[in-house]
């Protein structure tokens, strides 16, 4: 590649965005476990006029050329209101991808770099799309299969084009996978421990849980806002969802929830705790594989098929939850999974928990407790600027 030409561009047109969009299945054509995005969300998710993270911060594309050929994309990220909350002056990268070409590697993370530093940042970190909120990490370990719904996937070279360029460990990310079927079909076979402090803490009373009502979705919805903003609120890297946001989401996971498996703790009515798992979509977007240029209305076609037809998705992602603070140290988590663990039996054979910040001690004991085992690693890179 020493004679050839390396370019890099902004991203601004919608014909642009959209190229943006469609290298993905160029580094991924030979790779079995990528999962590819449905296109008119990844369109959504890019359109500054329809995603509610571009209310109230900044995201600048750019793409990769060699010989005009499309070699790698990144964004630059300006997250104001994490830095509003955490208090730090840190901006961020994402949508970084990039062929086996250290040379456009570089420059794409140099380009995000400069933008960061010209909007006031003293360090960049990432890969993040767009905050703690959405995707985040790079998959430094467990390359063994497809990745579940809404976690990230990528080539191993990722690691050494990020660290060679001088990036460094910021946090880990990890992820357990629990074999559900170990418990048996009713739950006989539970760890006995958590069957004891679960028991012992819902005899003692206090508070109380119950499933998700989907009739009262938005009222759920709301509900969970208050948890999760208060729950995660001293986490590392974390940013509290705005209402456009969280009825964002609520809305794109609608569809693809599972009540059954959905549980809040509840004192005196009010929410303390939630426990959020999702259906791994991504089982049944494998096999559906949207792709550029077959019409999308029949990849969705198959992935209903092969969702609600075939029930090939046996798998559940612990997505979201949390405890309030004042009610942890009190069995609250291990009811919480408790619930979850039972209500999954009858349909889905494993779990994945995920994901957790490393130094997460009780939640890593709580998973720990049910049997989980880390199988993943994501890192969060950070470089001073």
């Amino acid at each position: 590649m020493a004679n050839s030409q390396l370019t890099i561009h902004p991203v601004q047109t919608p014909e642009e965005r959209l190229a943006f969009i469609h290298f993905q299945w160029e580094v991924y054509k030979n790779d079995p476990y990528w999962v590819p995005p449905i296109i008119s969300e990844r369109v959504e998710f890019l359109d500054k006029s329809r995603h509610p993270f571009y209310q109230h911060s900044q995201v600048e594309l750019f793409m990769a050329r060699r010989d005009g050929q499309p070699a790698g994309t990144i964004a630059a990220i300006l997250n104001n209101r994490h830095n509003e909350f955490q208090g730090e002056q840190v901006g961020f990268f994402g949508l970084f991808e990039v062929l086996p070409d250290r040379e456009a590697a570089e420059a794409l993370l140099e380009t995000a770099c400069d933008w960061v530093r010209g909007q006031g940042m003293t360090a960049i970190r990432g890969p993040a799309n767009f905050s703690t909120n959405e995707e985040i990490g790079l998959l430094v370990d467990g390359w063994d299969g497809p990745p579940v719904v809404m976690m990230t996937y990528n080539p191993r070279y990722y690691v050494d084009f990020i660290e060679s360029a001088g990036f460094h460990k910021a946090m880990d990310l990890v992820a357990y996978i629990l074999d559900l079927t170990q418990f048996g079909p009713r739950g006989e076979n539970l760890p006995p421990k958590l069957l004891r402090v679960a028991h012992k803490v819902l005899e003692r009373g206090g508070f109380t849980v119950r499933q998700a009502e989907m009739r009262h979705f938005e009222e759920e919805v709301a509900r969970f806002k208050r948890v999760y903003n208060s729950a995660w609120e001293k986490n590392w890297g974390f940013v509290p969802l705005t209402d456009a946001e969280i009825e964002h989401i609520a809305a794109g996971l609608k569809q693809m929830v599972d009540p059954d498996v959905i549980w809040f703790a509840e004192k005196d009515g009010e929410p303390i705790g939630a426990m959020l798992p999702l259906p791994d979509l991504n089982q049944a977007l494998l096999r559906a594989y949207p792709r550029p240029g077959v019409p999308e209305w029949w990849t969705m076609v198959k992935l209903l098929w092969h969702w609600k037809v075939r029930h090939r998705v046996d798998t559940i992602r612990g997505f979201a939850g949390g405890v309030l603070e004042q009610y942890r140290g009190r069995g609250v988590e291990g009811v919480l999974f408790l619930k979850m663990a039972e209500a999954a039996l009858p349909r889905y054979r494993r779990a994945e928990i995920s994901w957790i910040l490393e130094n997460n001690v009780m939640m890593r004991r709580t998973a720990e407790m049910l049997g989980g085992q880390v199988y993943r690693t994501y890192r969060v890179y950070e470089k001073e600027l």
